[in-house]
């Protein structure tokens, strides 16, 4: 089975004109306060914890089939869900190092 990433949130909230928090954790109205950004590493993390998710998501609902308990349809829609998901983390992994061997070759 696969394995949770503990200790990561999402990087974006459901509702986009949810409430603002600010440091002091006092609420501020959508248009009052600005977030604070996260880092590149909370971002990356974030995104492999969603498709951790997904996988999972995908491998519950394979079970449940297995069982009776879920239809073509969930399973193939899970499925499909985690196949995208990983394909986005792959594609995001290769630019990440593409980038890096960039840098690297840079003349100092």
């Amino acid at each position: 089975m696969i394995e949770t990433v503990k200790g990561i949130g999402s990087p974006f909230s459901s509702d986009p004109f949810s409430a603002v928090v600010d440091k002091a954790g006092n609420a501020a109205a959508a248009g009052e306060g600005v977030a604070s950004p996260q880092s590149f590493a909370q971002v990356l993390g974030d995104m492999a914890t969603d498709m951790a998710t997904s996988l999972k998501v995908s491998e519950t609902k394979s079970f449940e089939a297995i069982q009776g308990k879920a239809s073509t349809r969930e399973v193939v829609d899970a499925v499909m869900n985690a196949e995208q998901a990983l394909q986005t983390a792959i594609a995001i992994r290769d630019k990440v190092v593409t980038a890096y061997l960039e840098v690297t070759r840079m003349q100092i």
